[in-house]
C-alpha cells in the first residue's frame, strides 16, 4: 500500500504555491534524461550500475520506512545498482523541513546518512525529532544551516522539478520506485531483488 492521491494533495499545495505556471505546464511532458540525471539528485550505490532505481520518498511516508532497510541491502549486496532519491515530500509541512534538511547535508557529504537517519524515525515526524534525527546522525548542523541558507534556493528547485516529475509520470503516492522499465511501490527485500533481475532481462529501451 501507499499513499493515495487525496492524501498527496497537501503536499502540492505546498509546494504549488512557489511552483511557476510554467513548470506546471511542463510536468505533462516526461523527461526521462532529467528523471534519470538531475545533476542535483543524490545518487547512491554504483554510478556506473547496469540498473538505476530512481526512489520518490517521503519521510512521513510508513511504506517509504518499511521498504527502505530491505532497499539499501540490496543496494549494497548487488553492487550493480544505482540508486536515484527523488525527495517528494508530499503528506505534511514537516515533509518539506525533512527533505529541504535532508538535500542541505548533500553539501557536507551526509545526504544518506541523513536520510537513512530520517526514515529509521517512527510515525509523523515534527521538526524537532527530524532535527535529533539528523544530529544523532552525526552531521553538521551549523554548518547543515550554512548550508541550508546559501543553498535555499538550489534546493527548492530540486524540489519543484522532482514534483514535476512525479506529476509528469502520473504517480499517485509514495514510496514509488521506477527500476529499469518497471514502476512499483512497496516492496521488501525479496521484491526489490526480483524486480532488478526482471529489469535486467527487460532493459528499457534505448
Amino acid at each position: 500500500m501507499h499513499h493515495d492521491r487525496r492524501t498527496i494533495l497537501l503536499g502540492l499545495s505546498l509546494l504549488a504555491a512557489t511552483l511557476p505556471g510554467s513548470a506546471l505546464a511542463e510536468a505533462s511532458k516526461i523527461d526521462v534524461e532529467a528523471i534519470l540525471n538531475d545533476p542535483e539528485a543524490p545518487v547512491a550505490g554504483n554510478r556506473d550500475g547496469d540498473v538505476t532505481v530512481v526512489a520518490f520518498l517521503d519521510y512521513n511516508c510508513p511504506y517509504c520506512k518499511t521498504s527502505a532497510p530491505d532497499l539499501a541491502r540490496i543496494v549494497k549486496e548487488d553492487g550493480k545498482v544505482r540508486l536515484v532519491y527523488k525527495d517528494w515530500p508530499v503528506i505534511a509541512e514537516t515533509s518539506v523541513y525533512a527533505a529541504q534538511l535532508a538535500l542541505a547535508a548533500t553539501y557536507q557529504g551526509a545526504y544518506e546518512r541523513a536520510h537513512h537517519a530520517l526514515m529509521a524515525a517512527k510515525g509523523r515526524l515534527s521538526k524537532a525529532q527530524i532535527s535529533a534525527a539528523i544530529q544523532g546522525a552525526g552531521i553538521d548542523m551549523t554548518r547543515l544551516q550554512a548550508d541550508l541558507d546559501a543553498n535555499g534556493d538550489k534546493i527548492t528547485a530540486l524540489l519543484r522539478r522532482n514534483l514535476a516529475q512525479a506529476d509528469s509520470l502520473g504517480l499517485q503516492g509514495t514510496p514509488t520506485y521506477l527500476v529499469g522499465p518497471f514502476r512499483t511501490s512497496t516492496l521488501d527485500y525479496k521484491g526489490f531483488k526480483q524486480v532488478i533481475a526482471d529489469a535486467r532481462a527487460k532493459p528499457a529501451s534505448q
